[in-house]
C-alpha cells in the first residue's frame, strides 16, 4: 500500500471541511461513507426560511435580470428608505454555486436593512433545485473545480448599483453605495479576501478561512489567493473562526498577524469549521457579523462596543477569544 493510499482518508476528510461541507470531526468520522448527505441535512432541508430577528423581516428573491444569484433582502423595501440599504456580497462555502447554503445567516443580516447577494441558485433547503454535476478533480487530493469565482460576487455588486440608479427598479435610490461589505465562508472567505481590493468595498468579514500557507499543497482548483493579496486590502476586516478545531484556524490567525495596514480583528468561537450557519437566525456568529456591519457601515456606536474598549462585548464573553489591531 502506498503512502498516498494511507493518507487518502485524511485528505478526503480535510477536503470536506475546506469545501464547507461539514465540521471537522464529522468529516473525519464519515470519510469513506457512501452517503452524500448526513441525516441532519434532510431535516434541515425542510426547515423554512426565517425572516430574521432584525427590524425588517427578510426574504430571498431571484431577479429576472440576475438569474444566477439569490438576493436576501427586507420584504418591505419602503420601510428602510430612511436609512438606505447596505450591501453585502457573499462567497458561498466551498466556492459552490449553492446560494442557499447559508440562508439563515444571510436572512438574519438582511433583516437589519441589507441586500445580501450570493452567486448561484438554491441547491439546498425547501424547494431546492437538483444540483448540477461537477467535474472530477484534476489530481489526487484536489477538489473539483470551483463553481463560483470572485468575479461573480462583483457581478452582484455591479447589478445592485445599477439598479440603484434605474428609475423603474424596486431598489431605485434605496442603496447607499458607500455601505458595501464582502463576506464569505471557507473557500468563499478566500473569495471575500480577493474581492476586498475593490475600492468600493468598505469592510470585509472572513468566516472560517484564511489564505493557505504558500508552502502547503493547495487543493482548490480554478481559484487561488496569495498571501501577498492581504496587503491590497484597504478597509477594516474581521475574521470569525471556529476555534482550534476549525481546520482554517491556523491560516486565519496567520493572516491576522500579517495584516498591519488596516484595522483588523479576529473572533473565535469553539464550534469548528462549520460555524453556526445551520442554527436559527445564523446563531451566535450571525449576531457578531451583524454588529460588525452596523458599526463599520453605519457607524453604530452601540455596535462598536462589541469590538472596542477594555470591556468590549467579545472581550467579556468567555465563549469567545478575541484580538484586534488598529481599531
Amino acid at each position: 500500500m502506498t503512502i498516498a493510499h494511507l493518507l487518502r482518508p485524511a485528505v478526503l476528510a480535510m477536503s470536506a471541511v475546506l469545501m464547507g461541507c461539514m465540521p471537522a470531526g464529522q468529516a473525519a468520522m464519515q470519510t469513506g461513507q457512501a452517503a452524500a448527505h448526513r441525516p441532519a441535512d434532510g431535516a434541515l432541508a425542510l426547515v423554512p426560511d426565517s425572516p430574521g430577528s432584525g427590524p425588517y423581516p427578510a426574504m430571498r428573491d431571484v431577479m429576472t435580470d440576475l438569474p444566477d444569484h439569490i438576493l436576501y433582502r427586507p420584504r418591505d423595501l419602503g420601510k428602510v428608505a430612511d436609512r438606505q440599504l447596505g450591501v453585502v456580497l457573499w462567497g458561498n462555502g466551498g466556492c459552490s454555486a449553492d446560494a442557499a447554503s447559508a440562508r439563515f445567516h444571510l436572512l438574519e443580516i438582511a433583516s437589519y436593512g441589507y441586500v445580501v447577494i450570493a452567486p448561484g441558485k438554491a441547491y439546498s433547503g425547501p424547494g431546492a433545485l437538483p444540483a448540477p454535476p461537477r467535474a472530477a478533480p484534476p489530481r489526487e487530493g484536489a477538489f473539483p473545480p470551483v463553481a463560483t469565482k470572485p468575479a461573480d460576487l462583483l457581478a452582484g455588486l455591479d447589478w445592485i448599483l445599477a439598479e440603484n440608479k434605474r428609475a423603474a427598479s424596486p431598489f431605485y435610490g434605496l442603496v447607499d453605495p458607500k455601505k458595501v461589505a464582502v463576506a464569505g465562508h471557507s473557500c468563499g472567505g478566500l473569495q471575500a479576501i480577493s474581492v476586498s481590493a475593490d475600492p468600493r468595498i468598505a469592510t470585509t468579514i472572513v468566516h472560517n478561512s484564511g489564505v493557505l500557507d504558500p508552502s502547503a499543497f493547495n487543493p482548490i482548483t480554478g481559484f487561488s489567493v496569495a498571501k501577498e493579496e492581504l496587503g491590497r486590502i484597504h478597509s477594516p476586516l474581521l475574521y470569525i473562526l471556529g476555534g482550534k478545531s476549525d481546520i482554517a484556524y491556523p491560516n486565519g490567525m496567520d493572516d491576522f498577524q500579517r495584516i498591519d495596514q488596516v484595522p483588523v480583528a479576529v473572533a473565535s468561537l469553539d464550534v469548528g469549521h462549520g460555524g453556526t450557519f445551520r442554527e436559527p437566525n445564523g446563531g451566535r456568529v450571525a449576531r457578531i457579523a451583524v454588529q460588525w456591519l452596523e458599526w463599520q457601515l453605519r457607524g453604530d456606536q452601540a455596535a462598536s462596543r462589541w469590538f472596542i474598549g477594555k470591556n468590549c462585548g467579545l472581550c467579556q464573553d468567555s465563549d469567545w477569544t478575541y484580538q484586534s489591531k488598529g481599531l
